[in-house]
């Protein structure tokens, strides 16, 4: 096991758990944390593969650190956003659940007379 094994590990974990939280929870606030939870173990990845680029004798590349700096930025900007909607959405309906539209669960009543 190399160097790079457990930060390849972790950022796999970090992923997984990103996206069980985006699929899994109602919460808005839960999902924004989710995205951060994937964010990092994307960034995560970019520093793993740089690293066994480094570790492989190659000359060292910026461009995974400038990506992951980047998104860093987007990523701070993105949860921002998303904070801001989440309490907007709060003041408008008081609650931070993405509730179904109870129109559109159930079905179109059939009118009585048909086109046939």
């Amino acid at each position: 096991m190399n160097a790079t094994a457990p930060f390849a590990l972790a950022a796999a974990g970090l992923i997984g758990l990103g996206l069980y939280g985006m699929l899994a929870q109602s919460s808005v606030l839960r999902k924004v944390i989710a995205f951060n939870l994937l964010g990092v173990g994307v960034f995560l990845v970019f520093g793993v593969v740089a690293r066994r680029g480094a570790a492989a004798g190659l000359p060292a590349d910026p461009v995974p650190q400038a990506m992951v700096i980047t998104g860093l930025v987007v990523a701070f900007a993105a949860t921002a956003l998303a904070l801001v909607l989440t309490l907007r959405l709060h003041q408008s309906t008081g609650a931070v659940t993405l509730a179904e539209d109870p129109e559109a669960s159930t079905p179109p009543a059939k009118s009585g007379a048909s086109a046939e």
